[in-house]
């Protein structure tokens, strides 16, 4: 058992649970509030963590599934499929996961009467699929795919929120205005996880560069070699911080202490010394050591939800 625990990295699966749980219970329950009305969606939240978690298990199988040449050269100590668990059963462990998830998502897009939740959850896994058999080994189109599925996590609870608000509400604030702000909060915090999964993304194709190379993967490392990609993303993270730092001292409307404190000391500061660790990162463990501390900042990106949810 515990050797299937270790396949679907139990804790980002937490961490999925929990980013999704807090965009709704720390903005889209207060912006609700602040318009006059309440989105009661327990039932449809609880399903929308649990379609988002088993979907991204089964993402997590499938991409060892794929992946077990490159492991065995990056890290040999670690390999599960074929090793610990036969092909055939990881195969089948994917297959149950991905259906339960998928079922879940479909049960909620019933719920709500919503095509393009539907279309969301039958396109995430298939993403997932040819990102793990064939697009991760080609040159930014596995990054980019792998920080779309994070967006996309983050941005389906807003799009979950603003159907039950048009579907139970007709007062022009609750109709127009409360989606619009719930689409504006959560899609900052999107975007804040598809640029960060963009970089942590490329920091592990470094870290992975020397078996990525073995199975002829044409990853950014690979293709512009290390030096080009660091200084790639060292201006991707120099303008995130710029952005990061307009948004949160001149463009929040509470730009207080409380946020401006939060923003610069909890998101803005780690992403400085990110920058630090790529430049001088040179080994696998150096690489490993910058995606870790990647992991830490989008934990303290999701966190500032809980700044909004007690200044509102």
């Amino acid at each position: 058992m515990k050797h299937y625990l270790k396949l679907i990295r139990v804790p980002n699966l937490l961490f999925l649970a929990l980013t999704q749980f807090l965009m709704w219970r720390a903005i889209v329950i207060p912006v609700s509030q602040m318009y006059g009305g309440e989105v009661f969606m327990i039932l449809e939240i609880g399903l929308l963590i649990i379609a988002s978690v088993f979907i991204a298990a089964g993402g997590y199988v499938i991409n060892d599934y794929f992946d077990t040449k490159i492991d065995a050269i990056n890290r040999p100590e670690k390999v599960i499929v074929g090793k610990l668990i036969v092909k055939e059963n990881v195969m089948r462990f994917y297959q149950i996961l991905t259906a339960i998830g998928v079922v879940c998502g479909l049960i909620l897009s019933y719920m709500l009467r919503n095509t393009t939740l539907a279309f969301i959850f039958l396109a995430i896994p298939g993403l997932l699929w040819f990102y793990s058999s064939n697009y991760k080994r080609m040159f930014m189109v596995g990054n980019l795919a792998v920080a779309f599925c994070a967006l996309l996590s983050v941005l389906i609870v807003g799009i979950s929120a603003v159907v039950i608000l048009q579907q139970n509400f007709d007062v022009e604030l609750l109709y127009y205005y409360a989606p619009a702000t719930i689409y504006t909060w959560i899609g900052g915090f999107a975007v804040f996880a598809f640029v960060l999964t963009w970089i942590r993304e490329i920091i592990k194709d470094m870290e992975d560069e020397r078996g990525d190379r073995e199975v002829e993967c044409r990853t950014m490392p690979i293709k512009w070699g290390l030096t080009n990609t660091k200084v790639f993303l060292l201006v991707l993270t120099s303008l995130t911080i710029v952005l990061l730092f307009i948004v949160g001292n001149f463009i929040l409307p509470f730009a207080g202490k409380l946020s401006v404190f939060y923003v610069n000391i909890a998101v803005i500061a780690p992403l400085i010394v990110l920058e630090y660790l790529i430049f001088k990162a040179e080994t696998p463990a150096d690489f490993r050591q910058a995606s870790t501390l990647t992991k830490i900042i989008m934990l303290m990106g999701v966190l500032y939800s809980l700044v909004f949810w007690y200044l509102v």
